[in-house]
């Protein structure tokens, strides 16, 4: 594998070890490679210095001997059932539609990540992953030098993810904040809690509309734990609309949550990455309130 970067005009000088450490945020494992086999070229002048410092419009090619990354296999499903939002020779973005997995959980099984490997022609990496009731923007990578960049940048939320949710009921403020730890739910195997043993969840919302029973809402999120905006807005009792295991519609045709922006700083250029998803299904059931 080959890369070729420009590093972008307001790029800060630096050593070579920061941008791969803190930068670029290049895992141990793949900085070694570079280190024992001299695999970083371009104005590191064909060797890996440490101290070598980059500046603003350097040229540097990076090459990974294909033996150093257990290869990925991947069926390919069907490229139309794969709506590709962003391509280029490192990410992927796609809209999953509700009902759709994001990736197989059992041999056979296609899902998202196998249209999208059809769609692009290559086997695509799981960054991160929405429920398969939840429709939206969902991220891969399409190689295995940015694939732990972009998992260390969602550990640091770093990629902002801006969902759209229809809830049962109103809100008395417009804007809050919902800091409540979530946890396995005992009883349940398939639900979380909120729970005092739980890890940290923090979850933003913003009302955009209200209806005669029901609220149109904006949600952000700091962290990224199993089913975090439906435990969290369960817990006001504000239920999302079509949320069967942590409500109690039936008669929904789906879960109104819709993952609707995905932003973030492309790590080697700086450049910002901002993609919006669509849902003809979402926007109609919400059209059916007013």
């Amino acid at each position: 594998m080959e890369f070729n970067f420009i590093l972008p005009k307001n790029f800060k000088a630096q050593s070579v070890k920061h941008l791969l450490e803190e930068t670029w945020m290049v895992p141990r494992k793949q900085r070694y490679f570079f280190c024992i086999k001299k695999n970083t070229f371009g104005s590191m002048m064909n060797s890996f210095q440490k101290k070598k410092i980059v500046v603003s419009a350097d040229k540097i090619k990076i090459i990974f001997d294909i033996e150093d990354f257990k290869s990925l296999e991947v069926a390919y499903g069907q490229s139309s059932f794969a709506e590709i939002l962003f391509e280029d020779e490192h990410f992927v973005i796609a809209n999953k539609p509700e009902g759709m997995k994001t990736h197989p959980n059992i041999p056979g099984e296609l899902a998202l990540q196998n249209h999208v490997a059809a769609a692009v022609n290559q086997p695509v990496y799981v960054v991160h992953r929405l429920d398969e009731l939840t429709s939206g923007a969902v991220l891969f990578a399409k190689n295995q030098f940015v694939l732990p960049i972009l998992g260390k940048m969602f550990e640091d939320n770093l990629i902002h993810r801006e969902y759209v949710a229809l809830v049962h009921g109103h809100f008395n403020d417009k804007t809050f904040t919902i800091h409540e730890p979530i946890g396995k739910d005992r009883h349940d195997k398939r639900k979380q809690v909120v729970s005092k043993s739980g890890k940290d969840a923090i979850t933003h919302v913003s009302v955009l509309s209200d209806f005669k029973r029901k609220s149109l809402i904006k949600v952000t999120l700091d962290t990224g734990r199993t089913h975090q905006i439906r435990v969290h807005l369960s817990s006001l009792t504000h239920p999302i609309v079509g949320d069967q295991l942590y409500g109690s519609d039936k008669n929904e045709s789906r879960l109104m949550l819709h993952a609707r922006q995905l932003t973030f700083l492309n790590p080697f250029t700086a450049e910002e990455i901002s993609v919006s998803a669509t849902s003809q299904t979402f926007d109609t059931r919400c059209q059916q309130e007013k």
